[in-house]
């Protein structure tokens, strides 16, 4: 966790404090469930809740203390607990094995970061919207392989992102379901010293599923699939920010960053106005893809059970929750601020000479007789004088002087082909299937 790139309330998540306070209430709950099967006396969770109740200050140095001597976490804690609890704090723990609290406090984390990430994504979906509408029939030129290719609205461009960060909403209420689940089951995951009411109860009380067979510890394919999960929504990050760093491209300048009063780009050139931002965001995203393939590793433990995935879970869990975090904030921010520039976009539609509308003219031709090659090579070699003259020559205008076009079509025809509006008259649609009917 770097703090340059962290915000209070993930980072709250997985202090110390926080996950101490969950293993105290998965001890305490299922202390609860053990006296009312009559295990354990009801004065034993009740003195736990006593104690709790009286908002204890969780002393991690001392909690750190104790497991300095007996290289063990949990038995720390309980240590810590009992000193303070005293007697009654013997019933602790009943039947329970380490990974019973380890894994069930992971997976409330896990649900508390998911929250908050939701949370996010629904911030940016509101900003995407916004940018969406605002833009709905700003013509813009679309680019395949970075070369101009046909006609798009900018507005087409946020619902499109729009679009896929609702895809990863969906996806990631998915992942926190599956990876919320509680396994209160002993030793290799048989219930044999502590009865499923158990199990059930600690969920019910912290919100979690029951792990249908937890070999001890709670199946690693789920949180796999969470951390994958947080991957592709990385992966989105990286893709918008990576669509404006190419369209801030001073050969483009189609839309910006917001470049406030008083920064600076560049230590040497003043005139510097780059998409730090953005490129931090590519950044981050790889960051956080980088703890997929460790995720992935982590299912294959030996047998019913090993620690080989506890080392890397207390690396992913803070770094690549916190990260996302922090990059949906950060994308958000630049989507609001985006500096779009309507004019550039009509420059640049128009730069190559009427080009785009090639297909269109294409397809003409074929309507009206001529075979598909021939309409190609038609089109083709008049566009080819176009790109080589760097725009400066019109395709319409060189068709209409093209005797083999115009045997098939008429000036009006073809002149026709090259109304802007052709392209966009769908836009309506795309936006319904998107944003709902307005």
């Amino acid at each position: 966790m770097v703090p340059r790139y962290s915000r209070p309330d993930m980072t709250a998540i997985w202090t110390p404090e926080n996950r101490f306070r969950i293993w105290f209430e998965i001890e305490a709950h299922a202390t609860d469930a053990l006296a009312e099967l009559g295990v354990v006396p009801k004065e034993a969770a009740a003195a736990l809740w006593a104690w709790w109740n009286t908002n204890p200050v969780i002393d991690v140095a001392a909690i750190d203390a104790i497991e300095a001597v007996t290289k063990h976490d949990v038995i720390a804690f309980l240590t810590w607990v009992a000193d303070n609890v005293g007697d009654q704090a013997r019933f602790m723990h009943q039947g329970m094995t380490s990974s019973d609290v380890l894994d069930t406090a992971l997976a409330v984390q896990l649900a508390q970061a998911s929250d908050l990430l939701i949370a996010d994504i629904d911030a940016l979906l509101v900003v995407l919207e916004r940018r969406a509408r605002e833009h709905k029939m700003t013509p813009t030129i679309g680019r395949s392989h970075g070369i101009h290719a046909e006609p798009v609205t900018f507005g087409l461009k946020m619902a499109q992102a729009h679009a896929e960060f609702a895809r990863n909403r969906a996806r990631l209420v998915a992942a926190r379901e599956d990876v919320a689940t509680c396994a209160i089951s002993g030793a290799v995951g048989t219930f044999a010293n502590i009865d499923p009411v158990v199990e059930a109860h600690v969920a019910e009380k912290l919100d979690l599923s029951v792990e249908p067979v937890s070999t001890q510890v709670i199946p690693r394919d789920r949180h796999a699939m969470f951390f994958a999960t947080l991957g592709v929504i990385a992966s989105s990050i990286e893709r918008l920010a990576t669509e404006v760093r190419h369209l801030q491209r001073t050969e483009v300048l189609e839309a910006e960053e917001f470049f406030s009063p008083g920064q600076k780009g560049s230590s040497a050139m003043p005139h510097k106005r780059n998409p730090v931002l953005t490129e931090n965001l590519t950044g981050l995203a790889r960051m956080v893809r980088g703890y997929v393939t460790p995720a992935l590793e982590n299912v294959a433990l030996w047998h019913e059970r090993d620690i080989s995935h506890s080392s890397v879970e207390r690396y992913i869990g803070p770094d690549a929750t916190i990260t996302l975090d922090f990059a949906l904030q950060r994308l958000t921010g630049v989507m609001d601020k985006l500096v779009v520039y309507p004019v550039r976009m009509e420059k640049n539609l128009n730069k190559m000479g009427g080009l785009v509308h090639s297909q269109r003219v294409l397809l003409a031709l074929t309507q009206a007789g001529v075979s598909r090659e021939d309409s190609y090579r038609l089109v083709q070699r008049n566009a080819m004088k176009v790109w080589d003259s760097d725009g400066a020559l019109s395709l319409m205008e060189l068709l209409k002087a093209d005797p083999e076009v115009t045997a098939a079509l008429s000036v009006a025809e073809i002149e026709d082909k090259f109304d802007l509006g052709y392209h966009l008259k769908h836009v309506d649609t795309i936006f319904a299937r998107v944003f709902g009917q307005a």
